[in-house]
């Protein structure tokens, strides 16, 4: 649509941007509500517009947008239309700093924060490597070498029987310390016939529990450990990694997985001396 502005060209030439709008619309004989039809938007853009009200329009990235479609609708060169819009110029946000850290506090913080990083690394770091180290050694984590002297007896025979040493070899946690080893008497011969016979084909680990409630053995297996006990003196045994354990019950095989959970196998010995499902 071309709009002929001869009628008036000295009032059209001093007019503003809006005025030129509006007398352009009225010459083209249209209304406020159809213009804001054919540019798809609200009536009061359009008044403002004319009005020049840039500050009900938004950025000034917006108001030259708005001002050269409706300059394009009325057949006007956008170019004029653009040096007569007196509009601000787009100017970039002026970042102000709100609070102000004195370099030596701004310092002393960051060195903070590192130093608080490095603690909890090393925290959790050193009682992983110090597990991993005596796992790959074959010692159990908890369990220090011990050297148990033989007591000097009257008795050869008694100076000659090993002394058991129990120990836990629960896992410890950061910060707890390890349980000491416990020394136990030697236990009494076990017949094949009253035999529970525990051989480890992988790492494991084994918690028994005798009749009177004392903890007879409770600590990891190695591949090829063997274990004997004597049905009547046992309670309960719980068997870790129960997959990688071979179990007889008085010369006969036991599946230590039917009872595992977790592939963790607990058993309770029953009056009989053989071995159940413990709840």
């Amino acid at each position: 649509m071309t709009v002929s502005t001869h009628q008036d060209p000295d009032q059209f030439a001093l007019a503003g941007c809006g005025q030129r709008l509006r007398l352009a619309r009225e010459a083209a004989g249209l209304s406020v509500d159809e213009v804001a039809t054919r540019l798809h938007m609200p009536a009061r853009v359009v008044r403002s517009l004319e009005a020049e009200d840039w500050s009900r329009l938004g950025a000034p990235v917006f108001v030259r947008g708005q001002v050269r479609s409706y300059s394009r609708l009325l057949g006007l060169m956008t170019a004029p239309m653009m040096d007569a819009l007196n509009v601000a110029q787009i100017e970039p946000a002026q970042l102000v700093s709100r609070t102000h850290t004195p370099k030596a506090q701004w310092w002393a913080e960051q060195i903070g924060r590192r130093l608080v990083y490095i603690v909890l690394t090393l925290s959790l770091a050193i009682p992983a490597w110090v597990a991993t180290r005596q796992h790959l050694s074959g010692t159990p984590v908890g369990v220090a070498a011990l050297d148990t002297p033989v007591e000097h007896t009257a008795d050869p025979a008694a100076a000659r029987t090993p002394r058991a040493v129990v120990a836990s070899m629960a896992p410890v946690s950061v910060g707890e310390s390890a349980a000491m080893p416990v020394a136990a008497p030697a236990p009494a011969p076990v017949t094949s016939e009253a035999a529970i016979v525990l051989k480890a084909s992988g790492a494991s680990w084994l918690e028994v529990i005798g009749k009177d409630g004392r903890t007879l053995e409770k600590g990891m297996l190695k591949t090829g450990d063997l274990r004997r006990y004597d049905a009547a003196q046992l309670k309960s045994i719980t068997i870790g990694n129960a997959s990688a354990v071979i179990l007889e019950d008085r010369g006969e095989p036991v599946s230590a997985m039917t009872h595992a959970r977790a592939n963790v196998a607990r058993f309770a010995v029953s009056s009989d001396g053989s071995l159940v499902a413990a709840n």
